[in-house]
């Protein structure tokens, strides 16, 4: 029961990221989020990236809300990256959402990624 219930589920997904507007980076995001959750880390990288690319490029051009989504969208990224192992993307992503949101809570991601990716270079 337990297989067919996540057999439709996925389908379900599919379907949801057929059907989903290219020029919406919040499917995207929604979409990545499911994938990250059922620890499925190359499908959420892949829908995180593409949210991030349909967004403006020029900051100024967002508003907050979007700002905000965005920034959130590069941390997940970084946080997909830790769970590669590719530590330098990791530190550029978790960098780039401290940049469009430079909170507390956004530079301890920074500091935390490159203490990380400082531990895995010296262990090498």
């Amino acid at each position: 029961m337990k297989i067919i219930q996540s057999r439709i589920t996925f389908l379900a997904v599919a379907l949801l990221s057929l059907s989903a507007c290219k020029d919406e980076p919040a499917r995207h995001v929604e979409l990545g989020n499911w994938y990250a959750q059922k620890g499925l880390v190359d499908d959420a990288i892949l829908e995180y990236r593409e949210a991030a690319r349909l967004y403006p490029q020029n900051p100024r051009d967002l508003s907050r809300e979007d700002l905000s989504a965005l920034a959130q969208t590069h941390h997940n990224l970084a946080l997909m990256y830790t769970k590669k192992g590719w530590w330098n993307y990791a530190v550029m992503e978790a960098e780039t959402c401290f940049e469009l949101q430079p909170t507390a809570a956004n530079h301890e991601l920074v500091q935390l990624v490159k203490r990380r990716a400082d531990l895995v270079d010296s262990d090498s």
